[in-house]
Formats: C-alpha cells, sequence, structure tokens
C-alpha cells in the first residue's frame, strides 16, 4: 500500500499493532494532561464557563432541550449539542463543576487519537505519533480548553470529516460509501456545535483541493462523496433542532441586517443574520465581544502550536503534490488551514477561533518531523534555547519573588484592564510584578518542566527529542493548572457562593453584568434579579415575548433593599460607595469579599449559625 510517497518504510497500513500503539500513546499524553482537570479542577470562572454549566444544568432541569435560557431569559446565540452533551454529563455523574469538564476532557483526548490516526493513515507510524503529540501538547489547545466552550467538539468534527473526505475520494479505499456518510454525519454534527462555520470549513477546503488536483468536474468524485445522500443525512441530524428551536422562538423570519435596543425578530434572526452574518462583517448587536489585530491572529500561532511550531520553517520542504496519499493529505491540510486563517484574517476574530486548523498544522509537522533533515534539526536547537530562557526567566523570577509577602488572595495584587476582558486571554494583562509571589510553586514546577526540555534537546535529537519536548509540556501544564487554582478567587466566585450557601435564605441581586457573577448562580443553583444590567448577551432575549422582569434599575433597588424581605446583592468592591450613597451604610452589611467582590445583604445577621444549604 503506498501511503507515504517514500516518507517512512516502517507503514504497510493502518489496522496494524504499530498503529494503534501510536494512538494509544497519544491517546494516554492528552489523557494525562485534561483528565486531570477533572481530578483536580479549578472553579468554574465567572463568565461564560459558568453560563455553559449553568445553561446545561437549565435544560436539565426544565426538560426543555431546545432553547437554552440563563435566569429564565432566552439565549439564542449559540448551538445546542454542547449544553445537550455537558446535561447527559450531569445525569450519569451529578450536577458538579468537574462533571461539567469531562466532556471537553474527552473530546481533546479524541481529538489527539483522531490526529494521529490521519497522520498514520497518512504518513506512517512515526509522523502519526508526531502528529498527535503535536495535538495533545501544543499550548493553544491546552488554553482554550479551560473554558466550556465547544470549539475543540468542532475542530473534531471538522478533523473527522476532513479524513473522511480523503477516505471516500482514495482510489484504495472498499469502503467509499461508509466513509461519505461520516463525512455528512460529521457535517450536520458540526452544525449542532457551531453553526454555519461547521460547513463552511470542511466543504471551502474540500472545493479548493478538488479544484487543486483537477477532480472538482469528474463524475467520479461526486459518485464517491454522494453529496445528494450526504445532504439528506445533515439535514436529518441538524434540521430538527433549528426548526423546534425557530417554531419556539417567533416571529419566523426577518432579513434586517441590523439590530439595537428593544429589537426582538425572533431566534432565525437573531441565530443566523446576526451571529453569523452581521458577527462576520463586524456589526452584529450587541456589541460585547473584540477582534485580534490581524497581525497578531497570525503570529500568535507559533504560540499557540508551540513547542511544535519550532518546526514550521521546515513545512517550506514537504512536497504538496497530490502523487501519492501523503502528498494529497499534505495538500488538503494546506487548503484547509489556509482557508480558516484568511477567513478569520477578513472577520472579527477571538484568539481561539482558529482552532479548527490545528490538526491541519499538526498533521503537516507531524509529516516535517518525521522526515527530519537540517530545518527540523535547526528547530530542535531553537526549542533549545527558548527553554533555556524560559527555564532561566521563571527560575530567576521565583528567586526574586520568594520573600515577597502574599496578603489576601492574588487579586489583591493584580492590576485591572476591564478593556481587554471582551478578547478571550485579556486577564493575562492583569499580571504584575507582585502577582508572581502568589504563584511560587507553579513557577519552580515551570522552570523544573524547561530544564528537562532543554536538558532533553540538548543531548537528544530525532523521536527522543521530541519525547523529551512531549515530557516538558505535560510538567508544564501541571504548572499553569496549579497556577490556576491560585487564581480562582480572582477568576471564579465561587467563595462568595459558598457565603451564600451557609447564610439565611434570600433574593440574590447581580449587579450590572450577569457573567461577572456568574458562578456565584452555578453554584448557588439560584437566579438573581440584574441590576443596571440589559445588555451584552441577555439583552436580546429579554425583550422576548413573555421573557421575565428581572432586570431592574436603582429606583427599584431601592424601595426593595428597604424591605423586611432578605436580599443578597453581589457586586465589586470598588462599587460599595455608590450603594452607600443609594441606600446608607448602616443598611449595607458585608457578608464575604473575594477577589475584589462582595457580598452585601440588607439585613445582619450571623453567618456562623447557619448552616450550609445544598445547591
Amino acid at each position: 500500500m503506498a501511503n507515504s510517497g517514500g516518507v517512512l518504510g516502517d507503514a504497510e497500513g493502518f489496522i496494524t499493532s504499530q498503529s494503534w500503539r501510536v494512538c494509544l500513546t497519544t491517546l494516554l499524553v492528552a489523557g494525562i494532561i485534561y483528565l486531570g482537570s477533572i481530578v483536580s479542577p479549578p472553579s468554574l470562572m465567572d463568565d461564560v464557563d459558568a453560563i455553559q454549566a449553568q445553561i446545561a444544568r437549565n435544560m436539565l432541569k426544565s426538560g426543555d432541550w431546545v432553547t437554552g435560557r440563563l435566569d429564565h431569559v432566552a439565549y439564542l446565540e449559540k448551538a445546542p449539542l454542547v449544553y445537550w452533551i455537558i446535561a447527559i454529563s450531569y445525569k450519569v455523574f451529578g450536577v458538579h463543576d468537574w462533571a461539567a469538564r469531562i466532556p471537553i476532557a474527552l473530546s481533546v483526548m479524541a481529538l489527539a487519537w483522531l490526529t494521529a490516526a490521519f497522520g498514520t493513515w497518512a504518513f506512517g507510524r512515526r509522523a502519526g505519533l508526531y502528529a498527535g503529540l503535536s495535538t495533545a501538547t501544543c499550548v493553544g489547545l491546552f488554553l482554550f480548553t479551560r473554558i466550556l466552550i465547544p470549539d475543540v467538539m468542532l475542530t473534531l468534527t471538522i478533523a473527522l470529516a476532513m479524513w473522511a473526505f480523503l477516505r471516500a475520494l482514495d482510489e484504495e479505499e472498499t469502503h467509499p460509501r461508509w466513509w461519505a456518510f461520516l463525512l455528512a454525519a460529521s457535517l450536520g454534527t458540526g452544525l449542532l456545535l457551531k453553526s454555519l462555520i461547521a460547513l463552511a470549513f470542511p466543504i471551502a477546503a474540500g472545493v479548493i483541493y478538488l479544484f487543486l488536483t483537477k477532480q472538482f468536474f469528474l463524475r467520479r468524485t461526486w459518485q464517491r462523496l454522494r453529496p445528494v445522500s450526504g445532504l439528506l443525512v445533515v439535514l436529518a441530524i441538524a434540521a430538527p433542532w433549528h426548526v423546534l428551536a425557530t417554531l419556539r422562538n417567533p416571529p419566523y423570519f426577518s432579513l434586517a441586517l441590523h439590530g439595537g435596543p428593544g429589537q426582538y425578530h425572533g431566534f432565525l434572526w437573531f441565530y443566523f443574520i446576526n451571529e453569523q452574518v452581521l458577527r462576520f462583517l463586524n456589526l452584529r448587536y450587541p456589541r460585547d465581544y473584540n477582534t485580534v489585530p490581524r497581525a497578531w491572529f497570525w503570529l500568535l500561532h507559533f504560540a499557540w502550536l508551540f513547542p511544535w511550531s519550532v518546526y514550521f520553517p521546515a513545512l517550506v520542504k514537504l512536497s504538496y503534490k497530490p502523487l501519492d496519499r501523503a502528498g494529497r493529505t499534505r495538500l488538503l491540510a494546506l487548503c484547509w488551514s489556509g482557508f480558516i486563517l484568511v477567513f478569520f484574517t477578513f472577520s472579527t476574530t477571538q484568539e481561539y477561533y482558529s482552532m479548527p486548523c490545528y490538526p491541519a498544522l499538526a498533521l503537516l509537522l507531524g509529516s516535517a518531523m518525521a522526515m527530519g533533515g537540517a530545518w527540523v534539526q535547526r528547530g530542535t536547537r531553537v526549542l533549545c534555547a527558548v527553554a533555556i530562557l524560559a527555564a532561566l526567566t521563571t527560575l530567576g523570577i521565583f528567586v526574586a519573588v520568594r520573600h515577597l509577602p502574599t496578603p489576601g488572595d492574588i487579586s489583591q495584587v493584580l492590576g485591572h484592564h476591564p478593556g481587554a476582558y471582551t478578547l478571550s486571554l485579556g486577564h493575562m494583562l492583569d499580571l504584575t510584578f507582585a502577582s508572581f509571589a502568589y504563584l511560587r510553586l507553579p513557577l519552580l514546577v515551570a522552570s523544573l518542566a524547561f530544564l528537562a526540555g532543554a536538558i532533553g534537546t540538548f543531548r537528544w535529537r530525532g523521536e527522543r527529542s521530541f519525547l523529551a519536548a512531549a515530557v516538558m509540556m505535560i510538567i508544564f501544564f501541571h504548572a499553569a493548572r496549579l497556577a490556576l487554582v491560585v487564581f480562582d478567587p480572582f477568576l471564579s466566585s465561587r467563595p462568595l457562593a459558598e457565603a451564600i450557601r451557609r447564610a439565611p435564605e434570600g433574593t440574590l441581586i447581580n449587579n450590572r453584568n450577569y457573567y461577572e457573577f456568574s458562578s456565584i448562580t452555578f453554584y448557588t443553583n439560584q437566579d438573581a434579579l440584574i441590576l443596571n444590567g440589559r445588555y451584552f448577551n441577555l439583552e436580546y432575549g429579554s425583550y422576548a415575548p413573555g421573557a421575565p422582569k428581572l432586570f431592574i434599575d436603582d429606583a427599584e433597588f431601592k424601595p426593595r433593599w428597604l424591605e423586611p424581605q432578605r436580599y443578597y446583592l453581589l457586586a465589586y468592591a470598588k462599587a460599595f460607595g455608590d450603594f452607600e450613597k443609594l441606600v446608607g451604610r448602616e443598611r449595607l452589611t458585608v457578608v464575604a469579599s473575594s477577589g475584589g467582590k462582595m457580598v452585601i445583604t440588607n439585613h445582619p445577621f450571623q453567618t456562623a449559625s447557619q448552616p450550609a444549604r445544598s445547591p
């Protein structure tokens, strides 16, 4: 079976004992990294993390698996499959933060396995192993799976669709019909994860590939891909939810190309026109997101694919001629990653939007690493130098801060850059030198990781150096997980939720943005009134017919606060003075504070005598 075009001589086929060992090795590495997040997870973070977990819980509790809701307000902007999967995890394991993370961890493991299997089929055993390791241990995949977003699941469906596409077209494939079916099923599943881009990315990459290989106008191509029956499969998977969501959230049709306060056009308009068309054109309302500058969007892939990005220059030496299976796979990977990167160059984008191209780049990197050569050797030397520099830097910071005091939690010494928080990694700008004093153990573990990587890449070349780099990243990700636990009080409001659970029952009032205290909603399992916060993601659903009246302003807040009924106000500590002016200092009792946030009640009580309530 000529599957590697001379790249490797040990690739006799995919279903071999060596091939399965490659896939299992990759699966084990991914499991060590990502299942650790379940064994010792940090708390759910405020913002999207806790939001996703709570929507899934609301679906499970209400039995409404069609319309996602927060605080009983329709949340129409996202596809539902990620909520369904998390809700099923709750059903099996109970409603816990770690149970919410299980689907993401398993998806990463499946993606690493799939990339290894794809690479083994295309290039041979060693290239498959390197491609799988590149996926499992790259920085971007770890960073962007810390929150419960469906992008890694989308990436899995796109990678599977791309492999099925090649398998269906492969002349040596004996069951092209089944691979065509798998291609269609992947597209339909992707639609329920991330809407139209789940179709646009693989279809566009496939069409470009067919044109470049002069197969687009061949009858044989479409006989093997079976587009008509494939369309029926896609519709059978994805159409029922779209139809039900439209019927349950009228009006049914609107072609307005603008949105604004008080405007409600139903599900179909918001989900497709607002979230797909207007977001691409940077005209979406509400404007609750930002975009990464184009140059940085491209350059940051050296960070997202680190440590394997040091081998990017070696990709130039690869053959992309579709003369054999290896060349066809490389060409498809180039079309796949290239289209995604160009697409987001002309659209609004967050740092993680390009995740679906990671497997394509990993396949190219795995192929180049298996080929070897001067550029791969130079890349290993660069990686050694980077590891040495990183080891010295982290160790130097550890020594510099080892005697600094660490009063309270880390939020005491962090900066605040709210303008950057619309980016996925905006909180990175909050780091100060003093904050590293709270990160002594993570710094020490990180320095040991980089030291191990430096020694391994200095002493060895080839496969051993690649394995040393993988071990370095496994240890480094453990350091990162330890750091996230330190950041818990700043990124999550769980300590405040625990204080509320120990306190007498009362109604929650969320000051301004619901997202800023969303983990309290999850850990207390209580809805909240929202004070001066009718904007961002809940705004659109709040104008739907029958939406609950949970948004209040200062004029409504003050008489409520002076009632005998108990309320708990969730607010940032810096807002305390504003409420002091509004209702008087004597009506404000601080229940708990953590991470620069506070829980305030309108009637004093003794928390020590109150038993904790179950969430």
